[in-house]
């Protein structure tokens, strides 16, 4: 399998590099921006898995997952946002962000997970891994969820979650809906301004009623 790695901390990078060269038999590279990492994409036939930073100077990583995938159809991405660790209101089970501290085991059971998928898989993330990513960045736009056939739009405003959309449902009905799908394949837009704000509590409040209702039924079979 091969990896790059895009960080813009050349130490940091450097770090990483020799973990997954420590721990793991994988190909792995160093670039230090998006430019860097399209330049080294176009002299390579393919690479199975992006570790890039989220925002840095030079790195927009969700645009260069995007454009990376168009090169590498399989290819899968892990993020390094720029919030502390300490910032993250949910624990998503087999994450694929990683803010600092980086926990090493985690990031290399994530490699793993990545290696051992099955060919041709879709670069599936958790809803909640994603809504907490982008809301911790202070992220503007829409995001795109895709369950199978299913299609979602969350709009966020400055980290807000303010309206959400499926194919029947608007607001927290939809949002509802589309965190039950669980796992997805999502696009971000930037550019994209909510047509309108249905849901005003805060974001974090809004994902744990979200995770907690999810979890209810479970706890309510084990204790009949």
């Amino acid at each position: 399998m091969q990896l790059l790695i895009v960080h813009r901390d050349p130490e940091m990078g450097e770090a990483l590099m020799q973990m997954v060269k420590s721990y793991t038999r994988q190909a792995c590279d160093l670039v230090t921006s998006d430019r860097a990492a399209i330049d080294w994409a176009r002299r390579h036939k393919h690479c199975d898995l992006l570790l890039t930073q989220l925002e840095a100077e030079g790195i927009d990583g969700l645009a260069l997952g995007s454009s990376l995938s168009e090169l590498f159809p399989t290819l899968q991405v892990l993020f390094f946002p720029n919030y502390a660790a300490t910032e993250r209101r949910l624990d998503i089970p087999k994450s694929k962000v990683f803010p600092e501290p980086i926990e090493g085991d985690d990031l290399l059971d994530a490699i793993e997970r990545a290696e051992k998928a099955p060919p041709d898989s879709p670069d599936l993330f958790h809803v909640a891994d994603v809504l907490q990513m982008c809301c911790l960045s202070r992220c503007n736009g829409a995001l795109q969820f895709v369950n199978g056939e299913k299609n979602g739009l969350v709009y966020l405003r400055s980290g807000r979650i303010v309206h959400a959309e499926t194919s029947s449902l608007r607001g927290g009905d939809a949002l509802r809906e589309i965190a039950n799908w669980e796992h997805v394949e999502f696009a971000y837009e930037r550019s994209v301004r909510p047509p309108l704000e249905t849901i005003k509590a805060p974001w974090d409040e809004v994902l744990i009623d979200l995770v907690t209702s999810k979890e209810e039924p479970k706890s309510q079979r084990r204790s009949a």
